[in-house]
């Protein structure tokens, strides 16, 4: 059994191996114990419900991010900051680089990680137990975050002007076990194309754009905020020899899958564009155990906000963290503490 009686979760990573997560070291356990990850209530029993938006005990927490070049990672940076500063440094926060939305579900159910950043998507599978989890995820919402938007670059000498086009082409579908990877599957389905049409280079963004420079990648798929400092340098570097393409086109299939799918636009003004590009966005959401400590939860949700300003300085995708939408995450469950957090910090229920 895994922790507190319950049994070992598993899931499955893009590839469909199954990678079992069930109970952590007793290092980990520790962790979250001095961080509050778990309370107890009169009769001994587990409970997530806040007392007081206050934290007490010294602790170290572990931010899932994404990778360098990311917004994920540089705002999580901001994040952590921001963590030690409301909590007068009792919590020590650290972003820790990953392949972003999948794999920081699959590590912060493990423990290895005690905070993630994901789509929204992804986190709707995770509860669901469908697609690339095989059963419901442990996992809960501390709030909404800002959108990502779906960017797919393509070089302007490769002949690709739709999805439907990337037949047989280099195309980086992301890396493995992120959210990019799991959108660009979907919307290669929906182009009537399946992965294995393309040849998949399950390559990180600093990578992508490294292959997008020297001609050995055709088309890139990345899922990110505005503006992402990996795509500015693509744009800036090579102007004439890549373009955005249209993708809007998959929209009524990714709805089929996932209603939190939605149009959105990535104004010219981002990456100095000759116009806007239609695109597909989905938010994103900040995600902790269903288990931990709610007066912790309640800290680390007032935190974000609180410290919002910060957050921007870093990366203006920062903007779009708004307390007007920060209570809808369903399907995934908001935390009880980072209600309370909502509750008093106003946001509209």
């Amino acid at each position: 059994m895994g922790i507190h009686g319950r049994a070992p979760v598993t899931s499955k990573t893009s590839t469909g191996t199954t990678v079992r997560v069930g109970a952590a070291l007793g290092a980990i356990l520790l962790l979250l114990t001095a961080c509050g990850g778990q309370r107890s209530d009169s009769n001994g029993a587990a409970s997530a419900e806040p007392t007081e938006c206050e934290v007490t005990a010294d602790a170290r927490l572990s931010i899932a991010t994404g990778n360098t070049t990311g917004v994920y990672y540089t705002l999580g940076g901001a994040y952590a900051e921001a963590i030690s500063r409301a909590t007068d440094g009792k919590l020590k926060a650290t972003a820790a680089e990953t392949s972003a939305s999948l794999q920081n579900i699959q590590q912060l159910v493990a423990g290895t990680h005690q905070i993630a950043f994901s789509l929204a998507d992804t986190a709707a599978d995770a509860v669901n137990g469908t697609a690339s989890f095989s059963e419901k995820q442990p996992i809960a919402a501390l709030t909404r975050l800002y959108p990502n938007y779906t960017q797919v670059i393509a070089r302007t000498d490769a002949g690709i002007n739709t999805i439907a086009d990337m037949r047989g082409k280099r195309v980086s579908t992301g890396a493995p076990n992120s959210g990019t990877e799991v959108i660009a599957n979907r919307m290669l389905e929906a182009a009537g194309l399946s992965p294995a049409d393309v040849q998949a280079q399950r390559t990180e963004l600093g990578k992508t754009v490294e292959g997008m420079k020297d001609g050995s990648i055709d088309a890139m798929f990345w899922s990110g905020g505005l503006p992402t400092s990996g795509i500015t340098d693509l744009i800036v570097s090579r102007r004439d020899q890549v373009k955005f393409i249209d993708v809007t086109d998959t929209l009524d299939r990714l709805k089929e899958i996932n209603p939190i799918y939605e149009q959105g636009v990535i104004p010219a003004a981002t990456y100095q564009t000759p116009a806007d590009v239609p695109t597909v966005v989905v938010p994103n959401v900040l995600l902790v155990k269903d288990d931990m400590d709610g007066n912790t939860a309640c800290v680390l949700t007032k935190a974000l906000y609180e410290h919002k300003d910060d957050l921007v300085k870093a990366n203006k995708a920062a903007e779009g963290i708004v307390l007007e939408t920060a209570g809808e995450t369903e399907p995934v469950p908001l935390h009880p503490g980072a209600k309370k957090a909502l509750d008093e910090l106003g946001a509209a229920r």
